[in-house]
């Protein structure tokens, strides 16, 4: 049972359990980071998605990656926008990708969007994930989350995110973000973020129907910054 305050984080590293920082990690146990800083920047700590949700282009999706779930005090973690990063934590479980997503899934993550993971329920309110160039499609008030060139497409107030070069598509009201070079298409009402090179669009109405599209790295557009439409249909930061 997961200790009060407690929180689970998943991650991936290489088959030595070595991240892309070259930080070796253990298999079990207490692990720390050494550059450990609080402040909002990528960097100076440990990495991970936390309840397995976030950005699952930045996951190593080879067939010979270590996924990990790590538990962590609640308090110590910082919000990165797709991931998380904190000081410290005690690594409870390493393996493959579906033993580390169940077990997420088992321990308090059930009905979340766990990167990796398959379909968590199958209610109207769903949360479909699917792994590198995957396809995601959840519905109205749902999450669809898909991997590295994936297509990630939820309904009418739903959250669709998608990695590197993907596609992201929700509805009205709803929430898409794209990575780097992706499209992130929302509804009327709703919010569109993209990564370097990437595209948003956002429907609305003036009589018909249209949709406004904007590139980013062009009319002051910046990558990973979530846009809406104001009163005169231009982009402004939500």
């Amino acid at each position: 049972m997961l200790p009060v305050n407690h929180v689970l984080v998943l991650r991936t590293s290489d088959v030595n359990r070595i991240s892309r920082n070259g930080f070796q990690w253990p298999e079990s146990g207490p692990v720390e980071a050494p550059d450990w800083n609080q402040e909002l920047i990528c960097g100076g700590g440990l990495h991970g998605a936390l309840w397995g949700e976030g950005d699952g282009a930045l996951f190593n999706w080879s067939s010979e990656a270590t996924w990990q779930v790590v538990e962590v005090l609640e308090k110590d973690i910082v919000d990165l926008e797709g991931k998380v990063k904190f000081p410290r934590g005690n690594v409870i479980f390493s393996g493959d990708q579906q033993g580390a997503t169940n077990f997420i899934l088992a321990n308090g993550g059930f009905g979340r969007a766990v990167i990796g993971a398959g379909v968590s329920n199958l209610s109207p309110y769903n949360h479909v994930l699917a792994g590198y160039k995957g396809t995601a499609t959840a519905g109205d008030y749902g999450k669809a989350t898909a991997g590295f060139g994936g297509t990630a497409t939820a309904g009418y107030g739903g959250k669709a995110t998608a990695g590197f070069g993907g596609t992201a598509t929700a509805g009205d009201y709803g929430k898409a973000t794209a990575g780097f070079g992706g499209t992130a298409t929302a509804g009327y009402g709703g919010k569109a973020t993209a990564g370097e090179g990437g595209m948003v669009q956002i429907k609305y109405w003036d009589g018909r129907s249209r949709t406004k599209v904007g590139y980013i790295g062009e009319d002051g557009l910046l990558p990973n910054v979530p846009y809406k439409l104001d009163d005169k249909y231009n982009f402004v930061k939500a």
